[in-house]
């Protein structure tokens, strides 16, 4: 952990922060956050977390009291406190100190940094289970992870490492990744709706090429079926393979020739960032 963390204008040691249990995050768990990256000193994509952090807040009627320069900046006078050039900051915004534990009230923020140091490659990938399941405000970036938190025992059980939503029929995804397939004629499609659109996910739609396209689209259970390759994107775990689905493998059940390459191209694109920032 590190050595200071904010709580609204303050930096306060991490021993030492607190908010109140009348806190509306705490009584209805209404909140939002977001979670990025620093990597050499660098802020990972800065301007896309930041985007998504003030439309999370606006969808969900959270005043954000720093302009996003302000917030900027208080993010690097913590990381130069801290001392973490390679870390995890996360933003949370919380519901505020209710009067009737229901009402929302002046949002408390709160920023948390620790040590993170940005993954390799796992070639050996993951192995998934579905169930159904569609997150509410599913557009917006909030505290809810009831669903997936629940089906830990069952992901265990089934000798998995997470689970995979699907809905009315559509792969959706992840709890906390966004979700693609490699068809057999090279296609990589990721789903288009209902979903949390991730910063990872943002930065792969720009890499098509001659060898592979890369898209929006609705995933069908029979594609999911069909594929021979399958990946999850997060700003923790950039590209990762999935090698198996509800026990079946995907494709020979080793990490495809295309989600290395754009795992490689990806890497390439994180240095490029750091270089150019």
């Amino acid at each position: 952990m590190s050595k200071y963390i904010i709580v609204n204008e303050d930096f306060l040691p991490a021993a030492a922060a607190s908010v109140l249990i009348t806190d509306l995050a705490i009584q209805r768990g209404y909140g939002i956050f977001d979670f990025f990256k620093t990597i050499d000193g660098q802020l990972m994509f800065i301007d896309d977390h930041l985007d998504r952090f003030f439309h999370s807040a606006a969808e969900m009627h959270l005043p954000v009291s720093k302009s996003r320069a302000e917030l900027e900046a208080l993010l690097l006078t913590l990381m130069d406190k801290n001392g973490l050039p390679d870390s995890g900051i996360r933003i949370t915004l919380t519901g505020g100190y209710s009067l009737d534990g229901y009402t929302p009230a002046a949002p408390n923020m709160i920023i948390t940094q620790a040590a993170f140091k940005n993954p390799d490659f796992n070639a050996e990938g993951i192995r998934l289970i579905t169930h159904e399941h569609q997150r509410q405000l599913a557009q917006v970036k909030t505290l809810d992870y009831l669903m997936a938190i629940r089906l830990q025992p069952l992901v265990k059980q089934q000798e998995a490492d997470d689970v995979l939503y699907h809905y009315n029929g559509t792969v959706k995804e992840c709890p906390r990744a966004n979700f693609f397939i490699v068809t057999q004629d090279n296609e990589v499609i990721t789903t288009a709706n209902g979903i949390l659109k991730g910063v990872v996910r943002k930065q792969l739609l720009k890499m098509s090429n001659s060898r592979f396209s890369i898209r929006e689209k609705d995933i069908s259970l029979e594609d999911l079926r069909q594929c021979k390759e399958a990946f999850i994107t997060s700003s923790t775990k950039n590209i990762l393979p999935v090698t198996a689905i509800d026990g079946q493998l995907v494709g020979d059940g080793t990490a495809g020739e295309v989600t290395t390459e754009l795992a490689e191209k990806f890497k390439e694109l994180i240095v490029q960032y750091v270089e150019l920032r």
